[in-house]
């Protein structure tokens, strides 16, 4: 039986370690921000009683645009984190953390 590595958000990068996505971190935030105003977004319209048709809209809006992050984030995981496990000889481990995310990002309802 295998189980998934323990890694978790808290774990901050060590001294000199890089992150899959820290070439493109600018641009994740941009990203991110931006989502951050659309649920904003969605908040105003709820309160000011806008049609469920235009609400629902926004979210999914919102949803595509998550899994665009999320997608970039195991792109970036695939070529560098797991890039590097597989180099210091834990490419099992880094293949069981993978698929245990992208069983979690496709996830739904």
């Amino acid at each position: 039986m295998t189980t998934e590595p323990q890694h978790t958000a808290e774990q901050p990068a060590a001294a000199g370690v890089t992150r899959g996505y820290t070439a493109s971190k600018d641009q994740l935030l941009t990203r991110i921000r931006r989502i951050e105003g659309q649920v904003r977004g969605i908040q105003k319209m709820v309160e000011d009683d806008r049609y469920c048709i235009d609400v629902l809209t926004q979210i999914s809006a919102i949803q595509a645009a998550l899994d665009k992050v999320g997608l970039g984030l195991l792109d970036g995981h695939a070529r560098h984190c797991m890039h590097e496990g597989a180099a210091e000889g834990r490419a099992d481990e880094m293949a069981t953390e993978m698929m245990a995310a992208v069983g979690r990002l496709m996830k739904r309802g």
